[in-house]
This record gives structure tokens, C-alpha cells and sequence, in this order.
């Protein structure tokens, strides 16, 4: 089956067609918060009428981190995709990943697929660290539990608060300095950025792998997000760089409740139990 899979983010909302672990096609799109549900319909016609398999969608599987969007995303789905099975990840949804958090229904959506997504993927213990809005590191265990993490300002964000802050300082294009030693402003900005993400990368996930009490050559460290590919040349740790790791772990979430027969849900929209078996 053809499924859209929606990872709706803070800042842009990556969709994908998938079929069996394949991607299909693919689009990256600003999250608007203002955007209604009408306006998200509109868009979402138009991308799936660009693709050779856009009228074959048989299933949708959304995770959101913007409840505003969300709101608007399931009046979407009932109005325009009504009679198309779907699945919104969130507390109560099945995903067979055991959560050992304080408060488990604090953790993001899309960074228990992701947990998902890396634990069925690679052998033994990962962290996935997701380039976004923020930079997440998310620590999974051997036997597929989700450990915990870390959350620091993303690149973008960060950027932007140099330009809005430091007087001289503006935004600059996020490209690799010819030296970490710049000779400009410009360079200067893109060496702090592009450099001090990748130590801060390395430095987070060497340190969660002593946490782990694990050696390290056993912890597979993957690369995810849009920002992703600004700074992963530059980091030791990366075992993997997979852009598309929400967007596969999604589509595990929709087999696990799909509904009728073969699934875990019982018809319509899934509605089962984050964290469960």
C-alpha cells in the first residue's frame, strides 16, 4: 500500500509517500500555524497531484510537535481523507516502544518514532540525534526501550539569536568555512555555527555512551533532520545519516494499527497505547 506519512515539526512539516520501507516521493513545507484546515487540504492536493503515485494513498500516519496544526490536520483528515484509514501518533497510540521516563507522555511524538524507527533498523543500542527546531539526542536501548535524552537549541534558532542579538552580526548561509581560524564576520559566524554544532554533537553522544556503559564501536549513532546535513561531515560520531527515519518509523506505527483485520486498531483512525507492545 501507498501511505502519506506527515511529520508535522515546528518549523517545516516533512511528508512522504512510503511503500514498504521505500520512499516514494517526498516534500519539506513551513509549518504555518495559521494555516487552517482548508489551506493544509489545498496544499496537500497539489504535492499529491505532482507525484506518479499521489491518487494511490491508502493510508496516512501523522505526528505533529504543534498542537495548533494538529487541530487543524485531523478536520483535515476527516473531511478530505474520511474513508482513508489513518493513524495520529500521540499518547494512547501503540507503538510497541517502552517509554522509561519520569512522565512518559512528555516526550515528543516524533522522537518515540524515531526510537521506534532506530530500534527496528540497527542492531543493539542507538541514539538518534534530530536536526530541527532543536537538536535532539535520543538514547535507545538494546532491547528497543526509549532511555531518554537531551534537547539544545537547534542551528537555525541559535543563528538567529547571533542576528538579533549582536549588533554587527547578521544571518549568514549555513556553508563549511575554508578554516576553523575565519578571517571574516561571515566566516566567523559559519565556523561557530558549523564547528561548535559538530563538538557539541560528538561531546553529547560521548558522554551518553559512557552512560550507557556499553563500548562504543556497539552504539550506532544516527544522523536525522532537515538541518542534518550542515554539520554531519563534520561530526565523528554518526554511524548514519538517514533523513527519512520519522517519516519510516511512521509508517511501522501505521502497521501496527492498521486498521481491520491485520492491524491493532479496529477501524478508522488508530487509537491505542503509546509506549505498549
Amino acid at each position: 500500500m501507498t501511505l502519506l506519512c506527515a511529520d508535522i515539526g515546528n518549523s517545516h512539516t516533512t511528508l512522504g509517500l512510503l511503500d514498504d520501507g521505500s520512499v516514494l516521493d517526498h516534500w519539506r513545507v513551513a509549518t504555518e500555524e495559521r494555516r487552517t484546515a482548508d489551506e493544509w487540504a489545498v496544499l496537500l492536493r497539489g504535492l499529491l497531484a505532482q507525484s506518479t503515485v499521489g491518487d494511490r494513498v491508502s493510508g496516512l500516519a501523522v505526528c505533529a510537535t504543534v498542537p495548533a496544526v494538529l487541530h487543524e490536520w485531523r478536520e483535515m483528515l476527516v473531511r478530505e481523507f474520511g474513508t482513508v484509514p489513518h493513524v495520529v501518533v500521540e499518547p494512547g497510540v501503540r507503538t510497541g516502544v517502552p517509554v522509561l521516563m519520569d512522565n512518559p507522555r512528555e516526550v515528543g511524538a516524533d522522537r518515540i518514532v524515531n526510537a521506534l524507527a532506530a530500534a527496528t533498523m540497527y542492531d543493539g543500542p542507538a541514539i538518534v540525534v534530530d536536526f530541527g527546531t532543536a537538536t535532539t539526542f535520543d538514547v535507545v536501548s538494546a532491547r528497543g526501550e526509549y532511555l531518554g535524552g537531551a534537547i539544545a537549541p537547534g542551528i537555525d534558532i541559535s543563528l538567529e539569536a547571533l542576528g538579533r542579538r549582536g549588533a554587527q552580526l547578521r544571518k549568514v548561509e549555513l556553508l563549511r568555512p575554508r578554516a576553523v581560524i575565519a578571517k571574516n564576520t561571515v566566516e566567523a559566524l559559519q565556523s561557530g555555527i558549523v564547528f561548535g554544532f559538530a563538538s557539541q554533537v560528538d561531546g553529547i553522544v560521548a558522554r551518553m555512551v559512557v552512560e550507557l556503559a556499553v563500548p562504543a564501536a556497539d552504539v550506532n549513532v544516527v544522523a536525522t533532520g532537515g538541518l542534518a546535513p550542515i554539520v554531519v561531515e563534520e561530526c565523528t560520531a554518526f554511524t548514519d545519516h538517514q533523513p527519512w527515519l520519522t517519516l519510516l518509523g511512521l509508517e511501522l506505527v501505521f502497521d501496527r494499527n492498521r486498521p481491520g483485520p491485520h492491524g491493532g486498531a479496529g477501524s478508522g483512525s488508530g487509537q491505542v497505547r503509546m509506549g505498549g507492545s
